[in-house]
């Protein structure tokens, strides 16, 4: 009996670690741009989340959440806890929450001067242009 219980525990615990690092949650298949401004750069572990504040066609602002890497991961491609400040334009790349909620899997940041912060060495599955054929 303890064998079984303490497989069945193992398991379980494998589950939470595969689920929590699973991005099930957003929906690889769409891509939305959306043009905003900083409200905060969460730059922790595990995940760093980029708050922005959008305007819709209706005027009403809400607070969209952007998933990225943790700090360690972002700092090697360039992108630090000063990069996002409070007040900042930025247009972002990103791939929605499945639930409709105002949040999603950050791909591409470009600030007001032109620059572009791409959260992850590459892109999440479903986003890669299509291959050249030329």
């Amino acid at each position: 009996m303890k064998k079984i219980l303490l497989a069945v525990s193992a398991a379980m615990l494998v589950s939470v670690a595969v689920a929590h690092h699973s991005a099930a949650m957003f929906d690889h298949s769409k891509i939305v741009t959306y043009t905003g401004i900083v409200k905060e750069f969460q730059y922790t572990n595990p995940h760093s989340w980029l708050q922005v504040l959008i305007t819709g066609p209706d005027g009403k602002t809400v607070e969209w959440g952007f998933e990225a890497e943790g700090p360690s991961s972002l700092k090697r491609i360039g992108i630090e806890a000063k990069t996002f400040k409070p007040g900042d334009k930025v247009t972002i790349v990103a791939n929605p929450m499945r639930d409709g909620r105002p949040a999603g899997a950050w791909i591409t940041a470009t600030t007001a001067d032109g620059k572009v912060y791409t959260s992850r060495p590459a892109p999440p599955p479903g986003s890669a242009p299509p291959a050249n054929k030329g």
